[in-house]
């Protein structure tokens, strides 16, 4: 078992335990923060607590990770395009319709099943049994790159740049309309919907801040081709920023038109480059992918 030591910042006091515990240590997300909390492995100031409990600025939180446990998920052996492997961690280039992890209605045909099968017992336990290795996500019918770590320490570094936006993520996106500005930042935060628990929404309540920086690269038929570079990393930030703006994704059927494909099967996104310091070299990579075949015949069929 691990004991994580935290401390309550200024900026939580007065919060829910179980919120300000993923904000202190991204590592964890909520539901996992809610989880130990029912499992009694959460102390505040040496007492149990409960997920409601308000936590107040020096106070200190102690978390006791349990080790992981057997994978259930089935390894399956599904070609992967990986653009880049070592013993720490590996990146990956995501086809559209694939599915990060096990979750429910998708428990196989995913990367974490794929991923089992080329790295054996070689991925971090920190996400647990259902995500191993995961330290970001992209949507199913986004395609792209994705870092996935192999060891603890490679996660924990990885974790820790993305929660202090030293993590590069620029995406490529075709949305409906005119994008007049050549260039343009989104600064709108971002929480779930006051009425679709499924979706996410531009919002002031129980929300966190979310910047979108796009730049455009092509005017076209009804469209525009962008390059979008993440500054935040929150959930369907791309989608609902833009969709928000008067611009959705092309073909993005939740925050678009749901009548309006244009021939798509999910939304016309891309996570063309992403760049990170190496957690155990030290040294700066960045990797880049192309365009994928859908997109690329997207840009075709509606080019000026």
């Amino acid at each position: 078992m691990e004991q994580i030591e935290l401390i309550v910042t200024a900026e939580c006091n007065g919060e829910r335990l179980d919120k300000v515990v993923p904000r202190l240590f991204s590592n964890l997300s909520r539901s996992a923060v809610q989880q130990l909390i029912a499992d009694e492995s959460v102390f505040v100031n040496g007492a149990l607590s409960n997920k409601k409990t308000s936590v107040k600025e020096n106070d200190v939180i102690i978390l006791e990770i349990p080790e992981p446990k057997n994978l259930s998920v089935e390894a399956e052996d599904i070609p992967l395009d990986i653009v880049y492997e070592d013993e720490h961690l590996l990146v990956v280039n995501k086809p559209k319709g694939m599915v990060v992890h096990p979750a429910a209605g998708n428990y196989n045909g995913t990367l974490v099943n794929a991923l089992l099968h080329h790295c054996g017992d070689s991925l971090s336990g920190i996400n647990g049994v259902i995500r191993p290795g995961i330290v970001h996500r992209i949507d199913k019918d986004t395609s792209g790159l994705l870092v996935v770590a192999k060891t603890d320490a490679a996660h924990k570094g990885l974790a820790e740049q993305i929660k202090e936006h030293s993590f590069t993520r620029i995406y490529n996106t075709v949305v409906v309309g005119n994008i007049r500005d050549d260039e343009g930042t989104i600064d709108a935060p971002i929480g779930r919907h006051p009425k679709d628990r499924k979706k996410q929404a531009v919002t002031d309540k129980n929300s966190r801040n979310a910047v979108t920086h796009f730049r455009v690269l092509q005017r076209m038929k009804g469209f525009t081709f962008l390059e979008v570079k993440l500054e935040t990393g929150r959930t369907h930030q791309i989608r609902v920023h833009m969709a928000y703006r008067g611009t959705p994704v092309a073909g993005d059927v939740v925050y678009g038109d749901p009548k309006k494909t244009y021939g798509l099967q999910g939304q016309c996104l891309n996570a063309t480059t992403i760049g990170f310091v190496h957690p155990i070299t030290g040294e700066y990579l960045e990797f880049s992918s192309e365009l994928p075949e859908y997109f690329k015949d997207f840009l075709r069929r509606y080019a000026q």
